[in-house]
């Protein structure tokens, strides 16, 4: 089957980039548990080894297994290509890693999941590389933050812990009128819900360990690259518009187009990084997505559920999620996410501190993982565990003060998760 794009995304998130195995006749995607792949000839070599001809050569750079896994990503996503890794922290040094040098700059939002705060904030100093985090409803102030050491814009579409949803177009107006890219997380979201391409995203990454696989059983990450971005308007992105010494002079945008990204991070990035996702971990993933648009369904439905019952609750301060009415995000819901606003949300509990942490130990059917997306229904104190390397500061401004627990909704009954959260509240807050 060929990946049209005219198919139906329940079509497509179960057959693009598959067919049926030409030396047996699998119909499931096999797990090509190789390391490397025995040339026709020299000249076979030779033109692989130089970027003539596409092809497999080990698997630190390209899998059978994992191939298809990124060409059904690119395709639910709407890019021209994609690069599988082996976590969603390796996906966003993935994206970055063409586009930035000592001394350069990345803007980024604010409301961003704690382990990236982290990441963008002290690891990526190493580097030579910094960030500047703004709030994202506050455009002024991201037009304002660009500078001409700025490479990329990075959000995420829903954002992780507390489900603001990003105005896409408006963000990717200012990346635009600056001429950097525009990297989008979407892992919160999916493409099932949100399909930030078609807002101007440049780049989408995931972490594929969340919803894509559902089921908490392997980690991986993604990078989608949309195609349309011209690496060579400029002289910002010389490792695409230049000539690349490894490969003999070649440059990448001349060469390959719009896949020059997809070709450079396997090419360069897969090779010298080396954080390649395994054809296991690959296969996983493909048996997960092809339930995609079952489960986010399920998702959505449940938070709703979930998230105006809380709202209801005396025991609540207050709720996050932007499915509901009485949220300032619940009129981007329509333009960014028009099947719905996740699954993800913050609640703040009365009490504070020590009521979060009862509320977390007496819940008997979510489990307390440092993880979302599964169908299972997870919760965690942001404060005290994936948000606790970042400031006071860091974290009211990501979302994640004492006073919040992250839910991540699964697709369990309703009414009982409801019935779980009610007896461990009234544990909580008695």
């Amino acid at each position: 089957m060929s990946d049209d794009p005219t198919y139906g995304f329940d079509t497509l998130q179960i057959h693009a980039g598959a067919k049926p195995d030409p030396a047996t006749g699998a119909r499931q995607t096999p797990i090509y548990q190789t390391t490397a792949y025995v040339f026709r000839d020299a000249d076979h070599a030779a033109a692989l080894f130089n970027l003539q001809e596409v092809g497999y050569i080990y698997s630190r750079l390209t899998n059978p297994t994992v191939a298809v896994l990124a060409e059904r990503i690119a395709t639910l996503e709407g890019g021209v290509g994609a690069v599988c890794c082996s976590s969603g922290h390796a996906a966003q040094i993935m994206a970055l890693f063409p586009l930035m040098g000592p001394g350069l700059n990345i803007v980024a939002s604010s409301r961003l999941y704690g382990g990236t705060v982290t990441q963008f904030s002290q690891t990526i100093k190493r580097f030579g590389w910094s960030a500047k985090f703004v709030d994202f409803d506050d455009h002024e102030a991201v037009k304002a933050a660009i500078d001409d050491n700025t490479r990329a814009v990075f959000c995420e579409a829903i954002a992780n812990p507390g489900g603001h949803i990003t105005d896409l177009d408006a963000i990717s107006a200012i990346s635009d009128a600056a001429g950097v890219p525009l990297i989008v997380d979407n892992t919160s979201a999916t493409p099932y819900l949100c399909r930030p391409i078609e807002h101007g995203a440049t780049l989408v990454v995931h972490s594929t360990t969340k919803y894509l696989t559902g089921n908490g059983t392997v980690t991986g990450g993604c990078v989608v690259d949309s195609g349309k971005f011209d690496w060579s308007a400029n002289d910002k992105f010389p490792s695409m518009s230049q000539p690349e010494p490894a490969y003999h002079g070649l440059k990448f945008a001349e060469t390959f187009g719009p896949l020059a990204f997809t070709f450079h991070s396997i090419a360069i990035g897969l090779r010298d990084l080396g954080m390649t996702m395994n054809p296991q971990a690959a296969h996983y993933t493909l048996m997960g997505i092809e339930t995609l648009s079952l489960r986010m369904e399920r998702h959505v439905e449940n938070a709703v559920k979930v998230a105006t019952w809380l709202e209801n609750d005396p025991r609540v301060d207050y709720v996050t999620y932007a499915g509901l009415p009485s949220s300032p995000y619940n009129k981007l819901v329509p333009k960014i996410c028009p099947k719905g606003a996740g699954a993800l949300f913050t609640v703040a509990v009365k009490g504070g501190y020590d009521s979060c942490v009862k509320l977390v130990d007496n819940l008997e059917i979510f489990s307390h993982v440092a993880n979302l997306g599964d169908t299972r229904s997870l919760i965690i104190h942001s404060a005290s565990t994936t948000h606790r390397q970042l400031t006071t500061e860091q974290q009211e401004a990501a979302g994640a003060g004492p006073n919040i627990v992250r839910l991540s909704i699964g697709t369990e009954d309703a009414d009982d998760i409801i019935a779980d959260l009610d007896q461990a509240l009234a544990k909580a807050t008695a």
